[in-house]
């Protein structure tokens, strides 16, 4: 962790950070309950625990006034007919926001509030999205042949809330009809 400032770089392929403190591998296996074919699940994850997404984190101690940034890297497939995807979260905070920018890749970012508004936003290269506040978020990898790579920050004492997420999932999914991303409802999805 630097105790000064300092810049790092974004290559355009391949978006790794030039420097970064901490990678986070996400695996099938780590994503369970997350999807709602449950068989096709259990199917992929027979055939091995494929990495779904990488985090390469910056780290800053996570106080208010510090900003956590990093790169994400969300690998191409399907899980069924859904794609690749984060976990998703809330923050801790909940009165807290998050930029994003793609770096290379197409894919959805799928959000909502606990008040029950939703919203899906499509991700190119070159775009910034901003999460509002109260907005828990999820990214979406709709490429079934090349990497969603984004840049993202947030504030230092925002923190994660995941187990919402895991509990109720989101309103909405992202899956592959006729050859394209399809906006559907998620009939698992639990009022909390």
């Amino acid at each position: 962790m630097h105790n000064q400032p300092f810049t790092f770089e974004l290559p355009k392929q391949g978006g790794i950070p030039s420097e970064y403190d901490n990678h986070l591998v996400r695996r099938l296996s780590s994503m369970r309950g997350m999807y709602r074919d449950h068989a096709a699940y259990e199917a992929l994850l027979s055939q091995g625990d494929p990495v779904h997404y990488e985090v390469y984190e910056i780290k800053r101690p996570e106080v208010a006034g510090e900003l956590l940034q990093g790169v994400s890297v969300i690998h191409p497939g399907k899980v069924g007919n859904e794609y690749f995807m984060t976990k998703g979260h809330f923050h801790q905070v909940l009165e807290t926001g998050e930029v994003y920018y793609c770096l290379s890749g197409q894919g959805m970012m799928v959000m909502e509030t606990p008040e029950g508004d939703w919203s899906v936003q499509e991700f190119c290269p070159g775009q910034v999205l901003y999460v509002l506040p109260r907005w828990a978020h999820r990214s979406v990898n709709t490429s079934l042949t090349q990497d969603l790579v984004f840049f993202f920050a947030y504030p230092g004492n925002a923190g994660h809330n995941y187990g919402t997420i895991e509990q109720q999932g989101f309103r909405k999914l992202i899956v592959e009809s006729n050859g394209a991303p399809l906006v559907v409802d998620n009939p698992h999805w639990k009022h909390r």
